[in-house]
């Protein structure tokens, strides 16, 4: 495990690493299973997804960070679950969105293998992948404001913890958030109607409807890359690990993420935000020994994959609009986030401001979602109105740069 300084126990890193777990976890968990349930998935479907979820997570972390030695700790896709929400492909078969998400997986594993795709992928303009990002982001994070209007009552105290708490500790202030969410549905929930069972896995068999694939598949794959790997690599490159395994760690979130969609997992990434908390310096004074809090992480992860049931009875059982203020609460960051990226080229505001509307219009056309469409549109303006037959500068993305860099968790 490598010589630790004699004035520092393994006690730091160790605690770092679960404490970045806890934190992860407690700020996307209802998320996840909001867009799960979302995509039509039933309440053991949704328990089973966010099981694999964690426990690919795991995986990923202890297996990776053992190779390299180097402090890698995942997620779940946090910007690809609120799609799941927006794109509204609730039809109730969850097989078609199982076979997104095992689209989606395979993608990024051939990005990984791939160099050129790789670089394609990564050059993304920051426009549009921004612009999508927010087009998604926003009816989320509209909930909170939504619900004041209609149920103040049971929202307005979570939505008092986060203000007092961004105030006097961030990084607190969405898992704060979420306990008092907790505990609104508590009170207002006969506790009878919460049924609690050992959290199980479900084979789902996914099924392959090319204009799901369109409308779901590859806009899930877009905004996992854009909006969760590519900030991911910037924040380790930030805390000074330049050589990265890319192909490795693309390979592998790939590979888990057609894993998981097999049991209603919809997909995992190279963590951004949590991952500052195992690569830096609070985690170990030696850059070299880091890598113990990223298993550390990956490790609780398993331990809190055992809640997946009560988490997603919580969620069953939660009065409407509690659960999805606190989804937008957790998602404003990134909304600005991503419009600030969206937005900070005054050459192609107008490729953004066509993208994000036609994102949130919620448009359907041919059977195809309007996450998709927003794509189309945003490339189209590009290269007819904003470009003018100039050539783009290259993007750097997964080569080192953090142009399009849009942490979400």
């Amino acid at each position: 495990m490598g010589r630790f300084h004699s004035d520092w126990s393994l006690a730091q890193p160790i605690a770092a690493g679960v404490s970045s777990a806890f934190i992860g976890f407690a700020s996307a968990f209802a998320i996840v299973l909001f867009g799960l349930r979302a995509a039509g998935a039933t309440q053991d479907q949704a328990t089973s997804g966010l099981l694999i979820l964690c426990l690919a997570q795991a995986v990923l972390a202890v297996v990776l960070s053992v190779t390299f030695r180097t402090p890698l700790s995942f997620a779940w896709s946090t910007p690809g679950a609120a799609l799941l929400v927006a794109s509204q492909m609730g039809t109730g078969d969850f097989r078609s969105a199982v076979g997104a998400f095992l689209v989606c997986g395979l993608l990024i594993a051939i990005t990984g293998l791939i160099p050129a795709l790789r670089a394609m992928v990564v050059r993304i303009p920051a426009p549009i992948s921004g612009a999508l990002l927010a087009g998604v982001l926003l009816p989320i994070c509209l909930a909170p404001i939504l619900a004041v209007g209609n149920t103040p009552l049971l929202v307005l105290p979570t939505i008092a913890v986060w203000l007092v708490m961004m105030r006097l500790r961030p990084v607190l202030a969405v898992p704060m958030a979420m306990l008092s969410t907790i505990l609104v549905v508590l009170v207002s929930t006969t506790v009878s109607d919460i049924t609690v069972g050992f959290p199980a896995l479900e084979f789902v068999a996914p099924v392959f409807e090319p204009l799901v694939i369109l409308s779901l598949g590859v806009p899930l794959y877009l905004v996992t890359m854009a909006g969760q790997n590519v900030p991911g690599f910037a924040v380790l490159r930030v805390m000074g690990y330049r050589d990265l395994p890319v192909r490795a760690i693309l390979a592998g979130t790939g590979i888990m993420t057609a894993v998981c969609s097999l049991f209603g997992g919809h997909a995992v990434n190279l963590s951004a935000i949590t991952a500052a908390m195992v690569a830096g310096p609070d985690a170990h004074p030696d850059r070299g020994e880091r890598w113990v809090a990223a298993v550390s992480g990956g490790l609780t992860y398993v331990v809190l994959g055992l809640s997946a049931s009560a988490a997603t009875a919580l969620v069953v059982a939660a009065p409407e609009g509690v659960i999805a203020t606190a989804a937008g609460l957790a998602l404003i960051g990134a909304l600005g986030t991503a419009i600030t990226t969206s937005l900070a080229d005054p050459q192609f505001r107008l490729t953004a401001s066509v993208t994000f509307l036609t994102v949130v219009s919620g448009i359907s056309l041919a059977g195809v979602s309007s996450a998709f469409w927003g794509l189309v549109t945003g490339f189209l303006v590009m290269f007819w109105v904003d470009l003018k037959g100039q050539v783009r500068p290259k993007d750097s993305g997964l080569e080192g740069g953090t142009r399009n860099a849009i942490p979400t968790t």
